[in-house]
């Protein structure tokens, strides 16, 4: 039985690991609430507490054995599922403009390279690509104008280029989920801007499709893009899914030129051979 580990068993995490155990993969699963540890086991994932950190020792991890070497042993494959946590464009992730999320994971590598790890999965997002106009493809040079858009692609290439272990990059667009939709945060809003920007959003149940297939077929060493073929204005697709929640409508600006870009997924579809199942999000 092969065995992974997932560092993150979140929103996307969990499902993900839910699905690998169905498919007959042993799972190990980090999260960083000792209450979780419930929930994991149920599911037959063996669950260890982990928080990354920027400074000091690398992480802070135990559970029955208590170490990072333990939730790594015997994993070849490491799913790294975490979010930056940083907010703000432009702006610096703390007051002394710490690289935090970077230096998380400039800790966590040496304990990879000293692992059983061969392969790790590093599930990203399409901030990396910056606001800029047009049609995006994994071929497009990543301009971030957001923090956590830049130091995601440090995170990226700092993996990528690690000689120890062959990386893959998965970048999302905006999750989307049977509970979690950003038209809640909208609905009844004013002045909405960019009516006509087109959307870049994938479901959870695509997301997990196209990490099983990496992993299925061993597609190691890769950048995906992983968006849906659905790409709707952002006024025509909110408003639709707030008259169907039954939720006041938001209000857009229509004065001023819409921008954006539209991210193409046709790699994972190419490459992959993964067939996209939610494409009416």
């Amino acid at each position: 039985m092969k065995q992974i580990s997932i560092l993150g068993c979140g929103w996307l995490g969990l499902p993900l690991a839910k699905a690998l155990k169905v498919n007959g993969f042993s799972v190990k699963g980090s999260t960083t609430t000792q209450s979780k540890f419930s929930t994991l086991e149920a599911f037959g994932i063996n669950p260890f507490l982990i928080t990354l950190s920027a400074v000091e020792s690398a992480l802070d991890s135990k559970n029955g054995t208590g170490s990072i070497e333990d939730f790594l042993s015997g994993s070849q494959t490491l799913v790294i599922d975490i979010p930056p946590q940083l907010r703000g464009k432009n702006s610096d992730s703390s007051a002394a403009g710490e690289k935090i999320f970077v230096e998380k994971i400039k800790n966590l590598i040496p304990y990879l390279e000293k692992s059983t790890v061969e392969n790790v999965l590093f599930v990203s997002s399409t901030s990396v690509y910056g606001e800029v106009d047009g049609s995006i493809t994994e071929e497009t040079i990543p301009k971030p104008d957001t923090e956590s858009g830049k130091q995601l692609l440090e995170v990226e290439i700092l993996l990528q280029n690690n000689p120890n272990f062959k990386t893959t990059i998965l970048r999302f667009g905006g999750l989307i989920g049977e509970d979690r939709n950003p038209v809640r945060f909208l609905a009844g809003k004013f002045n909405l801007e960019n009516p006509e920007t087109p959307i870049n959003f994938i479901h959870q149940m695509d997301c997990i499709g196209i990490i099983l297939k990496i992993i299925f077929i061993d597609s190691w060493g890769k950048i995906y893009n992983g968006v849906s073929p659905f790409h709707p204005t952002r006024e025509a697709y909110y408003t639709q899914r707030a008259v169907e929640l039954a939720l006041p409508l938001p209000h857009f600006d229509h004065s001023k030129p819409s921008k954006g870009k539209v991210v193409l997924s046709e790699k994972v579809e190419k490459v992959l051979g993964y067939s996209f199942i939610k494409n009416n999000l």
